[in-house]
């Protein structure tokens, strides 16, 4: 049983201001398998100021000082790296290889990619008769969410060290321990005290505490749309900035020249990674009509070979949905699918075939779906695959754009060019072509409900600092 009931403010460990503790659970077997502190209000109110002191200093740092500070916290991140993925799986379920080969290693990537930004960063130059000058936006309030922890920390905070800013971390409550291991980490490099401060909760207290505080300069936040709405408007009396990271309900747009067999696979494939808990999943599959069945009877026979089952267990490619309550949305929005006429191909509710406990889930994937159905509309936040009918190119890109999001989209062609025009025509913040990797580098963040800002990279920096104009000798 794991236990950390006290919080990293100002460089210590630190009891906290209430006895309340949260009960963490391994969505595999519905087991606790530890308690963290629940923070409060006060416990904000303690992190910010250490926050705001920490700044004055930090905020006036070099950039080689910076870039000395994000090497030593590369160095005592990889020597964790084995453990934070052990953690990873038994807390929010991924499978113990992907843990390995993406959760924990996208994390280390943002710190040597925001590394090597910062080298050739110029935090001032001359334009004419004035000078831009950019400088630390001041202190950030964090808030990560339970699917891609260490991915969404890491940015995070490597963005804002970059910068110069000093931070307040809230890690999503269902899997804390990893964002304790990350505070470890940060707590053995050369990070100054105060830089970064770290207070576990729920997010109506201590997320509202951050949101709605006074000496927070930026929230910085990853999470469903809903949540990312309640920040904005704590935030709003401050006129603080806000850089949103929210949902999605990404289209794939598998255009008439495709090939199949390559990639209806790899779409599947990438729709159910992860259990479907990511927010870019591509879950809705656009296919011409003159292919649709050819389509939909090769993702079915692909998604039909996948595992579920134990994330520690070799072979498997799905692990539980990550906690209770998401794995209820889950199901109930795979019975509304049913409901609504839907034609279930593969999957349906229920657990896997062999599976009587843990929050586990077929692999499903509705074909005949329109695009005014729930499935289509909402988010799942599962194994759950949307195929869609087109008769024409122009309706496709019509159907891809019909969502209140646009963090993503996905293009499959074997003619590049073809795929970059129809790209260009679709409304979100990232498109990827024929499976074409997101690199750490690569701004990410979505149009309309998908949020605002960007993350990674050179842009996830210019996230964190303000301008500010000189005129005049």
């Amino acid at each position: 049983m794991k236990e950390c009931h006290q919080f990293y403010i100002n460089g210590e460990w630190v009891d906290p201001l209430s006895s309340e503790l949260i009960e963490v659970e391994n969505p595999a077997t519905e087991k606790v398998i530890g308690t963290i502190a629940s923070g409060t209000k006060e416990d904000i109110d303690h992190a910010v100021k250490a926050a705001k002191n920490a700044f004055s200093t930090f905020g006036e740092s070099t950039k080689d000082e910076r870039i000395a500070i994000l090497e030593s916290i590369i160095k005592a991140y990889e020597a964790r790296q084995e453990e934070l993925a052990k953690t990873i799986s038994e807390e929010m379920g991924a499978p113990i290889w992907l843990s390995n080969v993406a959760q924990v290693t996208s994390g280390l990537a943002h710190f040597k990619d925001t590394l090597a930004v910062l080298k050739d960063f110029e935090f001032e130059h001359s334009e004419g008769h004035y000078d831009i000058r950019k400088e630390p936006i001041g202190v950030v309030g964090m808030i990560t969410p339970w699917n891609w922890p260490m991915n969404q920390m890491s940015t995070k905070v490597a963005s804002a060290v970059a910068a110069g800013c000093t931070m307040v971390l809230k890690p999503s409550e269902i899997s804390p321990f990893c964002g304790i291991t990350f505070t470890e980490i940060l707590h053995a490099s050369d990070l100054p005290k105060g830089v970064f401060n770290m207070v576990n909760g729920y997010g109506p207290i201590v997320g509202a505490a951050l949101s709605e505080h006074p000496d927070i300069d930026m929230m910085h936040f990853t999470g469903s749309t809903r949540a990312g709405v309640a920040v904005a408007q704590a935030s709003a009396p401050t006129v603080k900035r806000v850089a949103q990271e929210l949902g999605g309900k990404s289209p794939n747009i598998i255009l008439d020249d495709a090939d199949l067999e390559k990639a209806i696979p790899a779409s599947v494939n990438h729709c159910f990674l992860n259990s479907g808990q990511s927010c870019n999943s591509p879950t809705r599959m656009l296919v011409h009509e003159s292919v649709y069945d050819q389509a939909v009877e090769i993702a079915k026979n692909f998604a039909e070979t996948l595992k579920t089952g134990d994330p520690f267990e070799e072979g498997v490619q799905l692990g539980p949905i990550s906690n209770k309550t998401q794995y209820e949305k889950v199901q109930r929005l795979i019975q509304v699918g049913i409901d609504e006429g839907a034609r279930l191909v593969c999957g349906g509710v229920g657990r896997p075939d062999g599976l009587n406990e843990g929050y586990f889930t077929k692999p499903t994937i509705f074909a005949d779906v329109t695009n005014e159905m729930t499935i289509a509309r909402e988010e799942v936040f599962g194994p759950v695959l949307c195929m869609i009918k087109y008769s024409n190119e122009d309706e496709a890109i019509a159907i891809a754009n019909d969502t209140p999001y646009g963090l993503a989209g996905y293009v499959q062609s074997t003619n590049p060019e073809h795929a970059r025009k129809v790209a260009n025509r679709i409304r979100a913040g990232q498109v990827s072509i024929n499976g074409g990797a997101r690199g750490p580098q690569a701004p990410f963040g979505g149009y309309k409900a998908s949020g605002n800002g960007r993350e990674h990279g050179l842009l996830g920096l210019h996230e964190c600092l303000e301008t500010k104009a000189i005129i005049g000798s």
